[in-house]
């Protein structure tokens, strides 16, 4: 499949809430929210596509590698690349409701299953578009990570079990979404969480627990003390609090503060395989990718993802050629330029 020709389906079936822009950097976007935007001026959802960008990778050519192992280990699957594609939820909501919600998620878990990774699926103002996600889940036999928002805990706790029951291999909650506009439109209540509040979430299953939203070593520091498996440093897109940092710019301190006590993932501006190797650089276990796996399905469904997932993994393993690094374990501090 061409993917320019998924980009111009997507355009088509985004009906106006997404240009699919050449560069998808949150500028042409801004303040759109509902939509595919950054929050209010834009500024977080820019700065994570800036800070990304002024990452620059030092290149090395008198080595041994020829044909690196772009594959990891993570929450007892193995992958084909440090790569999952971001829980991006609500067609209706954010994406024009040309495509269903059904027909949006299947392409995104089946394309990245068949490419040897795995997609998070989530919920959101719309209570029907979990269940949507989860049966879609149990027909890909539960490959797939799921994020609840927010909510009181007792909601959470009871999302969480119809995960478990969906076959899902991990769960989490991303915080980050108690600033989420969409939701308070919906007149749909979501709370900051105490470190005991996480911890019974935690505690509440025996899969490993991702905590979604975490921009400031302080927070990583607490979602440690609070017994997480995981942590996504992110913030949110750029749609929940303007005037952030990218989260390339805070991710160094978070992983040096918590690398070795839980896994480290990270989001925000991620559009390339080199992309992929800057923030493994920078200190991330694995990377999240939102915008552009919503583009891909809605411009090609399973095919379009497979698309753009070979790309990816092309252009990784062409970066760790160019940087020595023959496995994923190789790509830390050293390729990045200081």
């Amino acid at each position: 499949m061409d993917y320019k020709d998924v980009l111009k389906t997507a355009r088509e079936n985004f009906d106006g809430t997404c240009r699919v822009c050449k560069d998808c950097n949150g500028v042409v976007c801004a303040g759109e929210v509902p939509g595919m935007g950054g929050k209010g001026s834009g500024s977080s959802f820019i700065e994570n596509s800036k800070s990304l960008e002024n990452v620059k990778i030092n290149m090395r050519v008198i080595h041994n590698v020829t044909n690196p192992d772009t594959s990891i280990e993570l929450f007892g699957k193995k992958m084909d690349m440090p790569l999952f594609a971001a829980p991006v939820t609500g067609t209706t909501i954010n994406m024009g409701g040309k495509v269903t919600e059904e027909e949006y998620i299947n392409g995104v878990v089946e394309g990245c299953k068949k490419s040897g990774i795995y997609a998070m699926v989530g919920d959101t103002a719309v209570d029907a578009f979990l269940l949507e996600n989860l049966d879609t889940l149990k027909k890909h036999n539960g490959d797939g990570i799921v994020f609840i928002k927010p909510w009181d805990n007792e909601n959470i706790i009871s999302k969480i079990k119809l995960a478990e029951e969906a076959g899902a291999f991990a769960v989490g909650v991303d915080i980050d979404a108690c600033g989420l506009v969409t939701l308070s439109l919906y007149g749909k209540t979501v709370t900051a969480k105490t470190v005991d509040e996480i911890k019974e979430l935690v505690n509440s299953t025996k899969l490993p627990f991702i905590l979604k939203g975490i921009m400031t070593v302080e927070d990583a520091l607490m979602a440690v003390e609070a017994g997480v498996d995981a942590i996504v440093v992110t913030n949110h897109g750029g749609r929940v609090l303007d005037c952030t940092p990218g989260t390339a710019e805070v991710l160094p301190k978070i992983a040096e503060a918590v690398k070795g006590k839980v896994k480290v993932l990270v989001d925000g501006g991620v559009r390339t395989g080199v992309d992929v190797l800057k923030m493994i650089g920078l200190g991330a276990d694995a990377v999240l990718i939102g915008r552009p796996f919503a583009t891909a399905s809605l411009g090609g469904a399973t095919e379009g993802v497979k698309t753009y997932v070979n790309n990816l993994k092309s252009e990784l393993n062409n970066a760790m050629v160019l940087t020595g690094c023959q496995t994923v374990e190789d790509i830390d501090s050293k390729v990045i330029y200081k």
